[in-house]
């Protein structure tokens, strides 16, 4: 093992700032540069083992607001789906066929694809007993997987803690303005920024020397202040990894109109970063689709379509297609008649999607009744969608003990290759 070794840790001009922040990924004796405490290199080793035994990595894509299942994987073969849709039901001819039964919105190009080459899969009637129809307490629901309960941390964070409680910065990202409770954890500290070029602590100007340094503290006698400083030291660092990912990232692969934040995740993917677990959604509640739903819908579904697919195979193009799954959710669908205004009310069971190489495509799950349906007109749920969680924790990440995690057993689907 390469061991790098500065006499003063202030004067490392020699070494681009680049190679030190890989080292500190790499565990290569960090402990040495006087950076970062030696549990903490340690750690780092660990951890960089570990991703070079599996190199997995889950990627989780939130489509807020409430996406209407049924007019995404359309149950084109079932009458009662026309008889509660007589005007926003999609007719068979306009359909993405996959099977005899169900075909894809028209705008879903991407998830056709992956389809027929056995790589997306679709979870049928996705859902919790005793749903709510609020998007704020559903999608706590979802992001703790705990629903009615006030579960203090999310699903992703303790996951997180779970497959390494003594990582370092980096081992889970979350894209968007501001962390979602989904990776909220008890040990980790996950990386949440929006725009890379401009992912950097704000500070006064007056402030940016002192602040500038704290990534060359080294430790300190009191427990609370060592903390702080570790915890702006991983902020300088991952600024600055995520920065120089980005700037150094080119990619031929068309995203669509909207990348949904997939090509930042390839940037980091690409530059060798030992993260496992990615999370990013739409935001405002895009798929709250009331009021003239079919063409707003339909739009989205093809921005979700094309990122999706453009990133699998920027995937393919960086040789990591193997080690990235995809899982797609939404905190709950849409009710099963139209309402009055040509859009869809909230409703409860949903469809999630899995999509990846090492995936067995198909449809798993049973699916939901159009006519045996529940109070207010909403499918009844089928499936657990902690079930899909399971799958992905125990199938794909290889993490055997998922009870703490899920608050129980929900069984998993044989999903994987």
């Amino acid at each position: 093992m390469t061991k790098l070794t500065i006499t003063n840790p202030l004067l490392h001009h020699s070494l681009s700032r680049r190679r030190l922040l890989q080292a500190s990924l790499t565990g290569m004796g960090m402990a040495g540069l006087g950076l970062l405490p030696s549990g903490f290199a340690q750690a780092a080793q660990a951890v960089a083992d570990q991703a070079r035994a599996d190199g997995k990595i889950l990627v989780i894509l939130e489509l807020s607001g409430g996406n209407d299942g049924l007019n995404t994987v359309v149950p084109y073969a079932d009458d009662a789906y026309y008889r509660h849709r007589p005007n926003i039901g999609l007719p068979q001819n306009r359909l993405r066929i996959l099977d005899e039964h169900f075909g894809l919105n028209p705008g879903m190009t991407g998830f056709e694809r992956l389809f027929k080459d056995g790589k997306l899969a679709i979870v049928h009637g996705c859902g919790y007993a005793n749903p709510s129809y609020s998007h704020f307490t559903s999608m706590a629901y979802w992001h703790t997987a705990a629903p009615n309960s006030g579960e203090e941390y999310g699903w992703v964070g303790k996951l997180a803690d779970a497959m390494a409680p003594d990582a370092p910065p980096n081992f889970l990202v979350n894209i968007a303005s501001r962390q979602s409770l989904a990776v909220r954890a008890k040990s980790h500290v996950p990386v949440v920024f929006d725009e890379p070029e401009r992912f950097m602590r704000e500070t006064f100007f007056e402030e940016r020397a002192v602040l500038a340094h704290a990534a060359e503290t080294g430790q300190v006698k009191n427990p609370s202040r060592q903390f702080l400083l570790d915890i702006a030291r991983s902020a300088n660092d991952a600024s600055i990894l995520v920065r120089e990912a980005w700037d150094k990232y080119e990619s031929p692969i068309d995203y669509g109109i909207a990348g949904l934040d997939l090509p930042k995740v390839a940037a980091l993917i690409d530059a060798g970063l030992p993260t496992s677990l990615y999370y990013v959604a739409y935001r405002n509640n895009a798929f709250d689709t009331h009021v003239f739903q079919n063409d707003l819908h339909q739009r989205l579904l093809t921005y979700t379509s094309d990122a999706v697919s453009g990133f699998m195979q920027d995937m393919e193009r960086i040789g990591r297609a193997d080690d990235v799954v995809v899982m797609i959710f939404s905190e709950f669908g849409r009710r099963v008649p139209e309402n009055v205004s040509l859009g869809t009310d909230h409703g409860a069971a949903n469809v999630m999607f899995v999509v990846g190489n090492k995936v067995k495509g198909g449809h798993y799950g049973e699916i939901p009744s159009l006519t045996a349906l529940t109070e207010g007109d909403n499918l009844a749920y089928t499936t657990d969608f902690r079930r899909v969680y399971q799958t992905m924790m125990q199938g794909w990440l290889g993490q055997r003990d998922t009870a703490d995690i899920l608050n129980g057993d929900f069984g998993s689907f044989d999903m994987f290759v």
